[in-house]
């Protein structure tokens, strides 16, 4: 099993949980702070690991009229900040592969959406940067399928690899996760993340927009993290419903506390009774 470093922390499947949370999207420098201020004392508290998580560009809104973020200078500016005053790792997602060196230079982590998982010039540039990339499960793709995407990353001579799912397409307008596939992709030996959010989420289930069912959520969080993966993915905001993107999936931040207290319980167990494939 590989372990990553990022910035303080190594992460991976046999080591102690790794939060990764915050805002879908980055609405300014105060909110990143108060929200990954609070997630940080939350993880230190529980003893889990922290990564902060906010888009500073959502390019891939169902509808033309969804609020897209800060952009790309002013929100990496923010995301630099974030970094620098809370002392945390940071991840953000690049669509673009002109983006890429621009955003590594601000943040820890680039992060692939499912969607462009297989665009080779995106998973090239993320990986020449040198930064760790974390590449989210096409809804398309079976687990085994990655082992492509991650030999694209590998052939710039980047190593710093995590493999996130988030659900499968259901029909349409549903997403269904199969937990079967984060032992399958821990077989790689790069850190597997689940995304607790997102694969809740109902893509274009509003109509103009995603809806989603967050109660679900923790459920999510909960049956992986008992698998013994290296991360969890939860996306959080002091009023989902106020979000300008994916609120009606992700988890209000004062149920976090409960919620990461919870999963390193899981964790502790897991990680002390591995899974052998």
């Amino acid at each position: 099993m590989k372990t990553i470093a990022i910035g303080a922390l190594n992460v991976g499947n046999d080591a102690p949980l790794t939060v990764i949370s915050g805002p879908c999207q980055l609405e300014s420098l105060d909110q990143g702070l108060e929200i990954g201020a609070t997630l940080k004392s939350l993880c230190e508290k529980a003893g889990a690991q922290y990564i902060f998580k906010a888009s500073y560009d959502k390019a891939n809104r169902t509808s033309a009229s969804g609020k897209r973020g800060m952009g790309i200078e002013q929100g990496l500016d923010a995301l630099s900040q974030i970094r620098s005053k809370l002392d945390v790792p940071v991840l953000t997602d690049v669509h673009e592969a002109a983006h890429c060196q621009m955003a590594a230079e601000a943040v820890d982590v680039l992060q692939i959406p499912a969607f462009l998982c297989r665009q080779t010039d995106l998973l090239l540039a993320a990986g020449k940067t040198g930064a760790a990339v974390n590449v989210k499960k096409g809804q398309f793709l079976a687990p085994w399928d990655m082992d492509h995407v991650v030999a694209k990353i590998e052939s710039t001579g980047n190593d710093r690899i995590l493999l996130t799912e988030r659900g499968v397409s259901f029909g349409y307008n549903a997403l269904v996760a199969d937990m079967r596939s984060l032992p399958q992709m821990m077989k790689t030996g790069y850190p597997v993340v689940m995304d607790a959010t997102h694969s809740v989420q109902q893509p274009g289930g509003l109509g103009g927009a995603s809806g989603g069912q967050r109660e679900f959520a923790p459920v999510m969080a909960r049956a992986a993290v008992s698998l013994g993966v290296a991360a969890v993915f939860i996306e959080t905001h002091p009023a989902p419903d106020m979000a300008p993107s994916d609120g009606p999936n992700m988890i209000p931040l004062d149920e976090m506390d409960a919620l990461i207290e919870t999963l390193m319980a899981f964790d502790t167990l897991a990680k002390a009774h591995p899974i052998r494939l």
